[in-house]
């Protein structure tokens, strides 16, 4: 059975974050960025603030930029966390991301 990522502890964190999706344009493969805020995070996931949430089952490239205060052993005042993972609720205001197992902690 898989793990409910609800189960997960979740921080109200509001961070800054870019959002990357990878669209079909013909032959090509288009790139578009957004710049969100997070409501809550946790190691499965978060929800990101947006008025034009994308489809459930949309994939997406995550960068979450968070205060390094909240990390430990990281000798950077900022912290860019890069994480992968598909979009599973939208609801009015904005759309939660479940992240898959990879994630990379980088100091800014």
């Amino acid at each position: 059975m898989a793990e409910d990522s609800r189960s997960k502890k979740r921080f109200q964190v509001v961070a800054p974050a870019v959002v990357e999706i990878e669209k079909p344009s013909g032959t090509e493969v288009e790139t578009e960025f957004l710049n969100l805020l997070s409501r809550d995070v946790s190691a499965g996931g978060a929800f990101f603030y947006t008025d034009s949430p994308l489809p459930e089952g949309t994939r997406v490239k995550v960068d979450l930029v968070l205060m390094t205060d909240q990390l430990k052993k990281i000798e950077s005042d900022q912290a860019m966390i890069k994480l992968v993972g598909e979009v599973v609720r939208v609801e009015s205001g904005g759309m939660a991301v479940r992240f898959n197992k990879r994630c990379h902690i980088l100091p800014l």
